[in-house]
């Protein structure tokens, strides 16, 4: 019988995972977080890892948080002093499925991040470029500005397409380089879902009112203390240059650190950085085929949405 997975998508903010988890309790299967930001480890304030209650973490290989009935994967794979890529985010789920598949016929998927949602359904090729360990300390050794210009010596079309973001990056310049410079023959990259029943439905909201649930999140992890837990990832020896301090929710309380923000800067620039990301994750999204879009402000939303996936499940099964 084919495996069925359920891919849930769209910018932060949505309600998401809350949808996931009730969909998940209701089929008996499991959760895998396609969010580039909640894979490191002590890193949960920042990041939104709404860890639901009564979820404990079970540390296998790789690990999850579970209730006893279902599971979620995809949380907490590495440390935070630890680089990530969309290439190690591919061999996680590889195991995952393995592990998810084994004794049950649905997953969910279920994120924000446009990277890992596009490797998982058409597969990226240069994700199987290998690190240049002489490159990447040519590279230390330069600017963010002149390893930019590197890139746009090698490869003009890819620095032309890089953000205002992406071209103060210096992690994302690097691995630009990387593959630009790559001289080998880059391995076929199959899709991970293509043997898969794929349903994929998307969450949006109105601009205005997708906003205000930004900014109230940002306050909400304001008011949880998120100060303590970059205090303690500080001490643990993460440096500001690590990749995950580049994170949504802890760049921005760099300058604070420094003695050059004030806590309303952070809390101003942190709001702005996000309403960004979901306009980036929206743009993402419209270049995916075949989703299915739901207003999750509509009450007739959720209720709807279920309908589908359980006509869906019920079809497929047959």
């Amino acid at each position: 019988m084919q495996k069925k997975l359920l891919l849930i998508v769209g910018p932060t903010a949505t309600g998401k995972t809350r949808l996931a988890l009730s969909l998940a309790h209701q089929f008996g299967c499991d959760i895998i977080s396609a969010d580039s930001r909640q894979v490191y480890k002590n890193m949960d304030v920042g990041t939104g890892k709404d860890i639901p209650p009564g979820f404990v973490f079970q540390d296998n290989e790789p690990g999850f948080y579970t209730d006893g009935k279902i599971k979620i994967w995809g949380y907490d794979l590495v440390g935070p002093r630890q680089e990530f890529s969309v290439s190690h985010y591919l061999k996680q789920v590889r195991k995952i499925f393995k592990h998810v598949y084994a004794d049950q016929n649905l997953a969910i998927i279920v994120g924000g991040t446009g990277l890992y949602v596009k490797a998982l359904i058409q597969g990226i090729e240069t994700s199987n470029v290998p690190r240049n360990e002489t490159l990447r300390a040519k590279l230390g050794s330069m600017s963010v500005q002149e390893a930019f210009e590197m890139l746009a010596h090698l490869d003009p079309l890819k620095a032309a397409s890089m953000n205002a973001s992406d071209r103060k990056n210096m992690r994302r310049i690097a691995r630009a380089v990387e593959i630009a410079s790559f001289k080998g023959k880059v391995k076929k990259c199959r899709s991970l879902v293509a043997d898969k029943d794929l349903l994929i439905v998307g969450f949006k909201l109105k601009r205005r009112e997708l906003y205000t649930r930004i900014e109230n999140r940002v306050d909400k992890r304001l008011m949880s203390r998120i100060e303590p837990e970059i205090d303690k990832l500080l001490r643990s020896g993460v440096s500001w240059d690590d990749q995950a301090m580049s994170a949504l929710g802890y760049a921005q309380w760099r300058g604070y650190y420094e003695g050059e923000k004030t806590i309303s800067e952070v809390e101003e620039s942190w709001k702005m950085a996000e309403r960004r990301y979901a306009k980036r994750q929206l743009t993402w999204f419209k270049n995916v085929k075949n989703i299915y879009w739901f207003d999750m402000k509509k009450p007739s939303s959720k209720k709807n949405l279920e309908n589908m996936v359980k006509k869906w499940y019920k079809k497929t099964r047959a």
